[in-house]
């Protein structure tokens, strides 16, 4: 693995963002356990261009997300890889919390009331994130939930793990191509816990090697052959970001 780039710590019940370049891994790492971390994906040169869900699952024959898998934009393209996984299991279906969820299940507590301590929504999060560039609720899209478990059982009905993820455990992200990334490190919408959740992450960028022609993200499916063949010619092409 190579050296530390650049690291930094969130709380629970925050938000942050960045653009990361192609070739850059991001690592996740759940602090104390039982951590969640949303986030959604852009293209900076072209914010239309987002993380899409369905086709990210269907065309990967999966329900959970782990290592092997790429997390692919709307265009066909792939976002990121993911390299490494000491979790197993990372959830794209739950969705994010909201205001109301959050006041129905933990109450609502204002910034203006409780700081630093207030009951924040991740679709709060995630707006407040988009408007530094320009984006708004038209943007939102269906989101990733790292480090957290959404099962069904044989009628279809969800339930959430809350031992999903434990003290240290991380997950690695390498990006295949310029993204905006939105994250947030509030409750997920089915999280049962019966006090609002903080579970603090850390997380680190590093440079990533080239990507092998055996490499497992690439070869795990077919489709992925194409979506990494899709994502080069884009490369390609591409502006680089801020030119």
């Amino acid at each position: 693995m190579s050296e530390v780039l650049y690291e930094d710590h969130l709380p629970g019940g925050c938000h942050w963002s960045f653009t990361l370049r192609r070739g850059t891994i991001l690592r996740l790492i759940d602090v104390e356990g039982g951590a969640n971390v949303g986030m959604l994906f852009y293209n900076p040169t072209n914010p239309l261009e987002r993380y899409n869900a369905p086709d990210t699952l269907k065309c990967q024959h999966t329900f959970k997300l782990t290592a092997g898998h790429c997390l692919y934009s709307d265009m066909g393209r792939i976002f990121c890889s993911i390299v490494e996984d000491a979790v197993g299991w990372h959830d794209t279906i739950g969705g994010v919390s909201t205001r109301k969820t959050i006041a129905e299940k933990w109450g609502e507590r204002t910034y203006q009331e409780a700081r630093n301590d207030w009951t924040q929504s991740g679709r709060d999060a995630f707006l407040v994130e988009a408007a530094k560039y320009g984006l708004g609720k038209r943007d939102m899209a269906a989101n990733v939930n790292w480090f957290s478990k959404v099962a069904p059982d044989a009628e279809g009905n969800l339930s959430f793990d809350p031992s999903n993820s434990t003290a240290g455990a991380h997950v690695d992200l390498r990006f295949e191509m310029d993204t905006l990334v939105l994250l947030h490190t509030c409750a997920h919408p089915l999280d049962p816990a019966a006090d609002y959740p903080r579970r603090p992450v850390s997380y680190q960028f590093r440079k990533a090697a080239p990507v092998a022609a055996d490499d497992l993200c690439r070869t795990s499916r077919p489709e992925n052959a194409r979506g990494f063949a899709n994502t080069e010619l884009y490369n390609a092409c591409a502006p680089s970001v801020g030119a």
